[in-house]
């Protein structure tokens, strides 16, 4: 869901980066439980796909969140210059671009149990005929 802010729904919250969980580990959890599933835990595929959702998730709980954080604090330095700065009416950077490590864990998890989900029903309908 949107965040809540101003008294109106932010429908940016529903498709921009941050939040919780994590999407973007939702997602390469999910594709690489999937290429274990499809290509087997122990091939290349797989671990092509583990490396990949590492580097994402150390990513969106590194890099990202501290660069959210340094918008942050310069966010409130540009709110408090003078009405005459000429960067007074700059408009605000980004906050919410990464991840903590809470919202990364649930984002795995929800790939997880996502992927999972989806081979089962796969293999209940391959079953059926």
């Amino acid at each position: 869901m949107g965040r809540y802010q101003e008294s109106r729904w932010d429908v940016k919250q529903l498709i921009g980066s941050g939040g919780m969980p994590s999407s973007h580990s939702a997602t390469v959890t999910a594709l690489a439980v999937a290429v274990g599933f499809e290509d087997g835990f122990g091939g290349t595929s797989f671990a092509t796909a583990m490396i990949f959702a590492c580097v994402v998730m150390h990513d969106a709980l590194g890099v990202r969140l501290h660069a959210g954080r340094q918008a942050e604090v310069l966010n409130q330095i540009v709110f408090q210059l003078p009405a005459d700065h000429p960067l007074s009416e700059a408009r605000p950077l980004r906050e919410l671009i990464g991840h903590t490590p809470v919202q990364v864990l649930a984002g795995l998890i929800l790939g997880l149990v996502t992927s999972v989900i989806s081979c089962l029903v796969k293999a209940a309908v391959t079953q059926a005929w």
